[in-house]
């Protein structure tokens, strides 16, 4: 029994990792493409992180690893405990608005935390902070969300999950 709970976490945190491979992906494309040049939600929390320590330096990849942890181990369990209590009939629906949940939260309380306003709109950007950041949130929580399906699934019944 211990081992099956222990596969379903890794299985779980395998996820979460496809997920972030795509949300990598996404900022990725945001850099190469030269999108929003001014909103930069990696250096704003590296900055915030010095803040609270003081003024501190911290390392940019600091924020990076941050993001890897908390998407990988933290959201995949989060999702996989949460996946009974989520609307919708299969784990893409259930990522889908798992992420809807999260781009909420990180709106109103990530970004005013770092002093950018709700959902960034200090940015003086109007809704396009907003409106990436729930694209990179969507990208994340779509390939959780076949990725979870994927590795929960019984065989011959691929899209939908009981776990």
């Amino acid at each position: 029994m211990h081992q099956i709970a222990a596969h379903r976490v890794w299985r779980s945190v395998a996820a979460g990792l496809c997920g972030n491979a795509a949300h990598s992906s996404v900022m990725f494309l945001k850099r190469w493409m030269g999108w929003l040049p001014t909103f930069h939600p990696y250096r704003d929390l590296q900055h915030g992180l010095s803040d609270l320590l003081g003024g501190g330096a911290v390392h940019p990849t600091v924020p990076w690893a941050m993001s890897f942890v908390n998407g990988t181990f933290v959201l995949g369990i989060l999702f996989r405990s949460t996946y009974h209590l989520l609307p919708g009939r299969n784990a893409i629906v259930k990522g889908l608005v798992f992420g809807i949940a999260g781009w909420i939260a990180m709106g109103l309380l990530y970004f005013p935390i770092l002093g950018r306003g709700p959902f960034a709109s200090n940015l003086q950007l109007g809704m396009l902070p907003a409106a990436f950041s729930l694209a990179m949130v969507l990208a994340y929580s779509l390939f959780m969300g076949i990725a979870f399906s994927v590795l929960h699934s019984e065989p011959g019944h691929l899209w939908s999950t009981s776990s």
